[in-house]
């Protein structure tokens, strides 16, 4: 069975790529998960923050409004330092023969873009870039919050010449169009959907907003796997699947979907990097049911091009199943 597929520019041996977590903040656990079989690592992210209050540290700057934000970042950086980031991706590229994609979750274009240039130097083989812009202020129309995603994409392109992928979220009011144009951009390489957010829940009893869950569930599939087959066939870039896939059924379902690869962290940090394995067995068991030889004969068979009616993807109402309940 062949079961690679190609992301970024790279062949991978197969379409489990391990998204950025504290899954792969360190060289033993790296190895590990390629021992494993994962075809691809996207670092532990580094937060703007981080590296803005890094570069403050050393040229002896504080940026910050607020002095407890400032001291905390310091306090964080002598466990998480900027410099041991670009140190672990040196390492990984010696000790693996995967791609690694280095990862940093952003909200600007300020100074730390300059730090894109440490970590080609580095080795990395691409950048995935977690924009992470929740469009709750009233004041901003949704083409101004789409434009800081071009501001940081276009000063990382022109500063660095590895692929750059985006991690996006599902929060746009014109998704698809979004999507094209960064596409149309030919910043990008890939997009990822979708970004899974901290969310809040509140505790009744406590009176305090609490987080919820932190791991996803295998019903949260359901959101990319609507938009990859909507917009999997309608781009030139590859188009990973993330979120809610738990099984070598999820992955299967994706890649049905018309997805280049897919992003796993939750169902790993269940049931171990020697899980992957139980998914590859389970789509290679799928494939050889299904008479597919490898995953270009099935990848995109049910996206909203080659399905006979492509509103399925589209409906958002219940008609069809819930009109008769009372």
């Amino acid at each position: 069975m062949d079961l690679s597929v190609n992301y970024l520019g790279f062949k991978l041996k197969n379409p489990i790529i391990i998204g950025s977590s504290g899954l792969t903040n360190s060289l033993d656990k790296i190895i590990k998960l390629e021992q494993n079989n994962a075809s691809a690592i996207v670092l532990k992210s580094l937060f703007e923050e981080q590296i803005c209050a890094e570069f403050d540290r050393k040229s002896q700057t504080n940026e910050y409004q607020y002095t407890e934000a400032f001291d905390y970042l310091n306090s964080y950086n002598q466990n998480h330092s900027v410099d041991e980031y670009l140190q672990l991706i040196e390492d990984a590229k010696k000790a693996v023969d995967i791609p690694i994609i280095a990862s940093i979750n952003c909200v600007s274009d300020s100074n730390w873009i300059s730090f894109a240039k440490k970590i080609e130097a580095a080795g990395a083989d691409a950048l995935e870039l977690n924009i992470a812009i929740l469009p709750s202020d009233s004041k901003f129309s949704s083409e101004q919050n789409e434009e800081i995603y071009f501001k940081i994409l276009e000063k990382v392109h022109r500063a660095i010449a590895i692929p750059i992928a985006i991690k996006i979220s599902s929060y746009s009011s014109g998704l698809a169009k979004f999507v094209q144009k960064l596409d149309w951009s030919q910043y990008v390489k890939g997009i990822v959907m979708f970004n899974r957010f901290y969310c809040p829940d509140i505790d009744i009893n406590n009176m305090k907003i609490v987080p919820s869950a932190v791991f996803s569930t295998e019903e949260e599939i359901t959101t990319s796997l609507r938009w990859v087959a909507l917009l999997a066939d309608k781009t030139i870039c590859d188009i990973v699947a993330s979120t809610g896939i738990h099984t070598g059924e999820g992955v299967i379902k994706q890649l049905l979907a018309g997805a280049d690869a897919v992003q796993i962290v939750s169902a790993i940090y269940k049931h171990g990097p020697e899980y992957i394995k139980a998914i590859l067995e389970e789509i290679t068991t799928w494939m050889k049911e299904n008479n597919f030889n490898s995953i270009d004969d099935f990848k995109g068979r049910l996206n909203s091009k080659n399905i006979k009616n492509p509103s399925s993807f589209e409906r958002i109402q219940f008609m069809k199943y819930y009109g008769s309940i009372e």
